[in-house]
């Protein structure tokens, strides 16, 4: 059985999530009670069943102890869990809060009284702490709703492993992405948006491929972030995490961070089942169009 368990702050997109999930055949529900977990799960494995979604978040209840009580139970009967936790700037949430005039769900619940919507994020943000060290971390800030489909069922299809290694690619002038747990900064590399001829292509594009293959600094830095993961891969593991997001920052997003994405995820995929590679920038682009 693979049970997905999908948290985080209210409007950071679980609800688009939950929906992906169902259209992939898994038996959805929203804003389970954590107490009821370990029966569902039963139930629907009864039945025949083995696909199961829910949404645990600050509407729930559910203490971390409990919740990592029916993990624990459940693993015990050989479920497969993987936790994922959607996450956004104040500043988005507030925008989209703005935009479907929705009330966050902790705006009534205070008992010195209702809080500003601001107010109401950080508490929940702080609430929802515990759940990062065992999630894998999807920041949707900017993210159009087909951008965040696509990355849910590529998280899904990995395979299944001790860790679940994501290579991001980025761009700075786009900011951060908060769900980074490494991140390396790429840009002092050449750049073939310079070279006109190399501009319009990508770094998953043969033409600069070739361009970045053929420098002996970028292979370096390869090398260098390659090596350094690896020796550090077996500690966060010996620390019972279950997932690590490797973020390569250039410039734009779209060449020196791809090609190097691309290369660090095949090389690893040698090494570990679960290797998500995704770019931040281009999987925007590919979900307008």
């Amino acid at each position: 059985m693979q049970l997905i368990v999908v948290t985080g702050l209210s409007g950071s997109g679980k609800s688009i999530a939950l929906r992906q999930l169902e259209d992939l055949g898994y038996y959805c529900i929203d804003n389970l009670p954590g107490n009821y977990l370990v029966p569902v799960a039963e139930h629907l494995h009864s039945v025949g069943r083995d696909l199961l979604a829910v949404s645990l978040d600050s509407r729930s209840d559910a203490s971390i102890p409990e919740i990592s009580k029916s993990f624990k139970t459940l693993k015990e009967h050989n479920v497969d869990i993987r936790v994922l936790c959607l996450t956004a700037s104040t500043d988005a949430l507030v925008q989209r809060y703005s935009e479907t005039r929705r009330q966050h769900p902790l705006s009534q619940r205070s008992a010195s009284g209702p809080e500003t919507l601001v107010e109401a994020i950080e508490k929940e943000r702080k609430m929802l702490e515990p759940f990062v060290g065992f999630s894998h971390i999807i920041d949707t800030t900017g993210m159009l709703p087909n951008t965040l489909n696509h990355w849910i069922r590529n998280f899904v299809r990995a395979k299944k492993s001790r860790i679940l290694l994501t290579f991001e690619s980025f761009g700075f002038k786009r900011g951060l992405p908060m769900a980074s747990d490494l991140v390396f900064d790429v840009r002092c590399l050449p750049n073939p948006y310079w070279e006109e001829d190399l501009r319009k292509y990508t770094g998953k594009d043969q033409p600069v491929i070739d361009y970045l293959r053929s420098k002996p600094e970028v292979q370096e830095m390869i090398s260098d972030i390659q090596n350094f993961v690896e020796k550090w891969l077996p500690s966060y593991e010996a620390q019972n995490r279950h997932y690590l997001t490797v973020s390569i920052g250039c410039t734009g997003g779209q060449h020196r961070s791809v090609y190097i994405a691309e290369t660090l995820a095949r090389h690893f995929s040698k090494l570990y089942e679960g290797v998500i590679v995704r770019h931040r920038t281009l999987d925007a682009v590919a979900s307008k169009d």
